[in-house]
């Protein structure tokens, strides 16, 4: 079964490219559903067109690059034929994942705006992402919504209650610094981390806390 991953219009877009990078290097299947704001948010921050009818390519050249725009050493050919990953028009609420009969691990919004946040919470379900995440609900599979918006204002905080309520995990994307980041991929690499956390699905993102302080100073991926 597949977890399905919808990118929102938030700022963000490297950390939905690091979780997809994270899905994929540990075997698991991913249903993709990138909202029409998102691709706006995505052309702007990596310059990159992301098109329905060229999503294969698209996605290959995004999963391709790292934070700073420079190459990242992913291997973009686990993309393939359509095995591993599946595309769904944001537009298409006819698609798999609009329905509860169809099979899935759980829903990872990677970034979550904030008008995303309310549409789930509200169950507007005004388009696919929205409706794959209110059947994720009803469903009782997991959901996992990184927030990206600051500050929050209480219509919005009241708003991730109701997701908390509701049973969804509510993981704002707020990287922590006592792993020894060095480079802006890092950061990312370690909310991305936390978000698979959320969702069970094992990773070597980040360096995970051990109880000693100090370990951030040291090279990264060793023992503090």
């Amino acid at each position: 079964m597949p977890w399905i991953v919808g990118v929102s219009g938030a700022s963000g877009t490297p950390y939905a490219a690091a979780v997809l990078r994270g899905l994929l290097a540990a075997g698991e299947s991913v249903d993709l559903v990138v909202s029409r704001a998102s691709r706006l948010t995505l052309l702007d921050e990596t310059g990159i067109g992301y098109r329905d009818s060229h999503w294969r390519d698209d996605l290959r050249e995004w999963l391709a690059r790292g934070a700073d725009g420079k190459p990242d050493t992913f291997d973009v050919s686990v993309v393939g034929d359509g095995e591993r990953v599946r595309h769904w028009g944001a537009g298409d609420l006819a698609a798999g994942p609009s329905s509860g009969s169809y099979p899935s691990k759980g829903m990872l919004i990677v970034p979550a705006s904030t008008a995303c946040v309310a549409g789930v919470a509200l169950g507007l379900s005004k388009d696919l992402l929205q409706r794959a995440a209110s059947v994720t609900l009803k469903e009782g599979r997991k959901l996992v919504v990184a927030v990206r918006e600051t500050p929050l204002n209480g219509q919005t905080l009241r708003h991730l209650v109701t997701l908390d309520d509701a049973g969804a995990v509510v993981l704002p994307a707020s990287p922590a610094f006592y792993a020894g980041a060095t480079h802006i991929q890092d950061l990312v690499d370690f909310v991305a981390g936390r978000v698979l956390d959320a969702a069970g699905v094992g990773h070597g993102l980040y360096r995970r806390w051990e109880g000693e302080l100090g370990g951030g100073s040291g090279p990264r991926g060793g023992t503090a």
